[in-house]
């Protein structure tokens, strides 16, 4: 089982950048479809991107181009770089590892522990 811890999440102000990273260890992570999920206040966990062990990303539609997921399997670290940010960007990020590419959070097989975004506008 692979255990993932991310950092990387601030406060900024809208239009801001921030990037995060998840570490995953105790498997080998490119076994796995790496995933961001957020979720606000309130709100149910959305997916946001996901990445396969190739490199192939698959993005949700809000992110219209804003961010950019990546990892560097060699040392089993999943990034999402997150430009223009918006107020409603605010959110706990969560890293994920699940055996399918979907955005389904079900599928999920393992959650880090969120790292906290805030956008102030």
């Amino acid at each position: 089982q692979v255990q993932l811890v991310e950092s990387g999440g601030d406060s900024v102000q809208a239009g801001g950048s921030l990037r995060l990273s998840c570490v995953a260890s105790g498997a080998t992570a490119s076994d796995y479809y790496l995933k961001w999920f957020r979720q606000a206040p309130g709100k149910e966990r959305e997916g946001v991107a996901t990445i396969s062990a190739r490199s192939i990303p698959t993005y949700a539609a809000f992110v219209k181009g804003r961010f950019t997921v990546s990892r560097d399997n060699a040392k089993n670290i999943l990034y999402l770089q997150m430009d223009s940010l918006k107020p409603e960007d605010t959110g706990i990020y969560y890293c994920a590892a699940a055996r399918d590419l979907t955005l389904n959070p079900r599928t999920v097989n393992t959650w880090g522990q969120g790292t906290q975004v805030t956008v102030s506008s």
